[in-house]
């Protein structure tokens, strides 16, 4: 069936404005690009921020289509690409950032080194809820820190969108591994082969004695930002590695230095707002994919389910801090 000549994407026009449905011309894939046919948008904490303005990272001009992530279908091939063939099913980080239309749309055209081949064993749905979180979890724990069997890997906010990714990386390269949130989530953590912490009940200075006698974790994951930064300086053991994807806010380095430990930081965004390193975001997903077929690596899921016409409540339950898992609408 040939490509329609358009397709309905969903704009946002300025900041915090509605979401706006439009008829627009289907792209056309340059060099280099696939037009995916897109059946499922992830959603993720900094699509709402870009929304509202608050975001200048990320820089994405007004009026914009979000959507960071993607799973769908190969619809067409541009110039110069060999790795992909119409029909093949695939997920990635592609767009939402940096001028390149995001994935809340029937079809995008997309850079083909960000993609992978959906794998096997998961839907479109599931596909759509892992690139951001697994490229930022996977560049922190094996590109900077070089995670390894028999570490003890501390995660803080372990049961979040990254948070849950990370646990499960570092288990499947055979690390012991802690996950620091609230006590309602324990039973989810434990059930990704993790130690629940519940931060509520213990201090870092009481888990740390508890798991590792005092001496401190190998690796700590900071994923929230802020105070637990501090944290993760504090729970970090002599020539340790911390890493965090939200290095914001003022930070005293003193705990890290007298450690001898090192510190680094994750902007998983790069690849797409400079075109730098993007063949890496599709080898990631790619070793995600292994990883995955292997049963080593599911999200979690927020069980709400959404299409283009409700985007606005997808945003609202993750503004709203009530999701319970990753929220992906469902474009086709």
């Amino acid at each position: 069936m040939p490509t329609p000549s358009s397709m309905k994407a969903l704009y946002v026009d300025s900041p915090n404005s509605p979401f706006r449905l439009a008829e627009i011309p289907t792209p056309k894939p340059g060099p280099g690009q696939v037009l995916v046919r897109i059946a499922a948008s992830g959603v993720n904490p900094l699509d709402t921020k870009i929304r509202a303005g608050g975001a200048a990272h990320a820089r994405h001009p007004f009026p914009a289509v979000l959507g960071i992530d993607l799973a769908g279908t190969v619809e067409e091939i541009g110039d110069g690409v060999s790795d992909f063939r119409v029909g093949d099913e695939v997920y990635g980080m592609t767009g939402g950032v940096g001028g390149n239309q995001g994935s809340l749309a029937e079809y995008a055209a997309v850079d083909a080194r960000l993609l992978a081949l959906r794998p096997h064993n998961v839907s479109m749905r599931e596909a759509a809820a892992l690139p951001l979180a697994t490229i930022t979890a996977w560049e922190g724990l094996v590109d900077r820190a070089h995670v390894q069997a028999g570490q003890k890997v501390l995660v803080l906010g372990g049961a979040g969108g990254v948070g849950h990714v990370a646990v499960q990386i570092a288990r499947a390269f055979g690390a012991d591994v802690y996950a620091v949130d609230g006590g309602a989530k324990a039973d989810y953590i434990r059930s990704i082969g993790a130690t629940p912490i519940d931060y509520r009940d213990r201090t870092v200075e009481e888990y740390v004695a508890a798991y590792t006698r005092g001496q401190g974790f190998d690796l700590v994951y900071d994923t929230i930002g802020g105070a637990n930064l501090d944290a993760a300086f504090q729970a970090v053991r002599r020539f340790g590695h911390v890493v965090s994807a939200l290095g914001w806010g003022t930070h005293a380095l003193a705990p890290l230095s007298f450690k001898a430990a090192s510190y680094s930081g994750v902007f998983t965004l790069l690849p797409l707002l400079t075109g730098e390193g993007r063949e890496h975001h599709g080898e990631i997903m790619r070793e995600a994919t292994k990883l995955i077929e292997a049963g080593k690596l599911l999200p979690r899921l927020d069980p709400h389910r959404f299409t283009l016409a409700d985007v606005d409540k997808a945003h609202a339950l993750i503004e709203n801090r009530q999701v319970q898992g990753k929220v992906v609408v469902e474009i086709a």
